[in-house]
């Protein structure tokens, strides 16, 4: 069941369009359920409403119905700027019109949609009361643009339409993202490093942790799972060296030191920066470390919202590392969830989580934006591994990364 994967692991359809396009009613017709509450009062929708489902052969997607682009007023200024927010991480945008209602704002939004490279479809909904201008089919034909003519009302189209979504999208879209499976030959070994600590979720493992499981499974391989303390005697009692140690971040130190040099080692936060981002990238940020100095502002920015307990990963921990990397206090500002400044003016890097519970659009979304702003960023994984001086080896299983890494100019260039 699709409610079942991971969030980040859907496919994310945005449906985008003024208000009173029929945008409510197009994702109750595709999901076949009243999702959306849906009025011929323009405005009915105010925040984004999501909705998971299994669309094959896509597999599991997330429809994201936005409010209107065309909202006035006060209210809906910060209605524009949250479907705008919801633009970051989209992976398939439908631009959904009356169809007998181009105008400006649709010409904007395909310009947009467009700009950002997204694979899009245009959805000419309400058919069933006039037609679109033949003049402006041949257009969009013209430009490439892929088209559905649909009465969301009456069922009508929707079938093409979701043929229509499925051509659309990219063939990388397709197969579900490996965390590590690629790393692992059939019938070798993994060792997965699970700290059992005040933070962790009581009577469960989290989403790596489980992600990387079902990875070694995939692969026809197997694991052996520990605490950080049992890294040393659980090695001792394999026949053969396992192909690869995963640990959480957090016990680098003493996994690295517990680890024999000839077995490789990462860690799971590294692996989700893999999946959902550029690693490379994120490599050549980790650089930006070495040149952090007492008053320097650092962003430390968690994808999800969680309440911060004992000795807290992004406020406490990693705060403590990088101050003794740096030789003195930091200017360091936590954010969480999808807060993040427009102005990244003066700050010298951001140190995003393994963002597990994204997309990979919505993580390189942010990736673009600091890279806009000349400001390096990497994440908790090899934040954490770069202060503790061996990244090099936390990356040795990711050679390009590797690379990028040891050539980076550590000012960010």
């Amino acid at each position: 069941m699709s409610q079942l994967a991971p969030r980040g692991l859907h496919l994310h359809i945005g449906i985008f369009g003024r208000r009173n396009a029929g945008k409510s009613s197009l994702l109750n017709a595709l999901t076949r359920q009243p999702v959306a509450i849906v009025s011929p009062v323009a405005g009915t929708t105010t925040d984004p409403v999501e909705k998971p489902m299994e669309l094959q052969p896509l597999g599991p997607v997330m429809f994201i119905d936005t409010a209107g682009v065309d909202d006035t007023g006060a209210l809906g200024g910060q209605r524009i700027a949250k479907t705008r927010m919801i633009l970051d991480r989209t992976d398939l945008g439908l631009l959904v019109v009356a169809a007998g209602a181009w105008s400006e704002y649709e010409e904007e939004l395909l310009a947009e949609l467009r700009g950002r490279k997204l694979p899009l479809v245009v959805v000419f909904n309400k058919t069933d009361l006039g037609a679109p201008p033949a003049a402006l089919l041949a257009r969009l034909r013209a430009a490439a643009v892929p088209l559905a003519q649909v009465s969301a009302d009456r069922n009508a189209g929707i079938d093409e339409l979701r043929a229509a979504l499925v051509l659309a999208v990219p063939e990388s879209a397709l197969p579900p993202p490996s965390l590590l499976a690629d790393l692992v030959p059939a019938g070798a070994g993994v060792v997965l490093v699970i700290p059992v600590d005040k933070e962790a979720p009581k009577g469960r493992i989290i989403l790596p942790q489980q992600q990387a499981v079902r990875d070694v499974l995939d692969a026809h391989a197997w694991c052996l799972v520990v605490q950080d303390d049992g890294v040393r005697a659980a090695l001792a009692g394999l026949r053969q060296p396992p192909a690869l140690v995963v640990t959480d971040s957090q016990a680098f130190a003493r996994v690295a030191a517990d680890t024999p040099a000839a077995v490789p080692l990462t860690s799971f936060s590294i692996l989700m920066a893999r999946q959902k981002g550029d690693l490379a990238e994120l490599a050549r940020g980790a650089r930006a470390l070495d040149t952090l100095r007492p008053g320097d502002r650092v962003l430390i920015a968690e994808a999800c919202t969680h309440h911060p307990i004992g000795e807290d990963i992004g406020r406490v921990k990693l705060p403590a590392w990088l101050r003794r990397h740096a030789g003195g206090e930091l200017a360091i500002t936590v954010v969480a969830g999808r807060d993040f400044p427009d102005d990244l003016a003066g700050v010298r890097l951001v140190i995003n989580c393994g963002a597990c519970m994204w997309n990979r659009r919505e993580m390189l979304t942010r990736i673009l934006r600091c890279r806009a702003a000349g400001v390096p960023i990497t994440n908790y994984g090899m934040a954490i591994a770069a202060t503790l001086g061996i990244l090099d080896r936390a990356l040795a299983p990711f050679p390009a990364a590797l690379a990028a890494w040891r050539t980076a100019n550590p000012a960010g260039g």
